[in-house]
């Protein structure tokens, strides 16, 4: 069971204030006894303070002792795979086998990239990346790759764990190819396209360096409270988010309940909010964690991701400490 959190900044708080909520929420992940904390890549997002994951990580995983830390992901067309696999070296370096490198395509404002890449040259394709990014992070680089006397720094004895995140039949492919563990984004599209993904990863799945094994999770919205009411009600909230965060008038902010409830939905908002509650799981505790367990088992999925994005910090530390109790995850002692 593990957790992604976004760094959402709640109404009436600052980035500053997500960022320490999210250390927060680490922390108590650990002692409750979840499994990988993951952080996102997001920008030009103003509602969410998490943008640079790999610095995020170095303060997560000084600030815990044992739970894994990664990236849910890094959007690896943005960047020099080189770079990327040195970053990640040198957290799995201070962190030895605590760290994962989740990577995913960025569907993101093409501005983004644009200025994230306006010195360098021509755009590589994706599965060259990843292939790089392998070149550079195995203990036995190829000779035939065109930068074979390049190394990334620090060579060490571990390496982190290799995740790609997708949501379809094509990240699917390109994971099976090059051997990676599967991240299926069940919150991005819950269709039958995903169960397709999946068994065609599980099938084309070619051992690699860093898995022998195919290895799946599968990442959903969890809204959790401890009455059914409750749960409806930051729903609601999250609805809102929702539906703004990926309107062409993205919000400053979280909205409140408050904020929700007073706004209202139009009519074709609430078909919209229809659709976008396939992607969630709301309700109390045992409602929830049997939903998971039925999700896990539709995807035989080997681990669940759960995206507590929820409006205010004390509710993402309640929900995530009531659904640890009831899908009966063990808490340090």
């Amino acid at each position: 069971m593990n957790l992604l959190d976004y760094s959402p900044i709640d109404e009436g708080a600052t980035a500053r204030d997500a960022l320490l909520q999210t250390v927060q929420l680490a922390k108590q992940a650990e002692q409750l006894g979840y499994r990988r904390f993951w952080v996102s890549e997001h920008h030009q997002v103003m509602s969410v303070a998490g943008s640079s994951p790999e610095m995020l990580m170095m303060h997560l995983a000084s600030s815990t002792e044992r739970i894994r830390i990664g990236s849910g992901g890094v959007m690896l067309p943005h960047y020099s795979p080189y770079k990327v696999a040195e970053n990640f070296r040198l957290l799995e370096a201070i962190h030895p086998n605590r760290i994962d490198l989740g990577i995913g395509r960025s569907p993101s404002f093409h501005q983004v990239n644009r200025a994230l890449n306006e010195t360098k040259g021509k755009r590589l394709p994706y599965e060259q990346q990843i292939g790089d990014l392998q070149h550079y992070l195995s203990e036995s680089p190829s000779p035939d790759h065109r930068f074979s006397g390049l190394t990334a720094t620090p060579v060490i004895d571990t390496a982190p764990e290799l995740w790609l995140l997708g949501t379809g039949m094509g990240s699917a492919a390109i994971a099976a190819e090059y051997g990676t563990a599967f991240a299926f984004a069940h919150f991005g599209k819950p269709s039958g396209e995903g169960l397709e993904a999946v068994r065609l990863y599980r099938e084309q799945f070619r051992p690699s360096p860093f898995l022998q094994r195919p290895k799946v999770t599968v990442a959903v919205f969890a809204v959790v409270a401890e009455t059914a009411e409750e749960a409806e009600e930051l729903a609601t909230a999250f609805d809102l988010w929702l539906l703004m965060v990926e309107s062409s008038n993205p919000p400053p902010y979280y909205p409140s309940v408050e904020t929700a409830k007073k706004r209202g939905f139009s009519t074709i908002e609430k078909e919209k909010v229809a659709q976008n509650r396939k992607r969630m799981i709301i309700g109390t505790p045992l409602h929830v964690a049997d939903e998971i367990r039925r999700l896990a088992g539709q995807y035989q999925a080997d681990e669940v991701t759960v995206i507590p994005n929820v409006y205010g910090a004390g509710n993402r530390l309640t929900g995530t400490a009531l659904l640890a109790e009831a899908m009966g995850l063990a808490a340090l002692k």
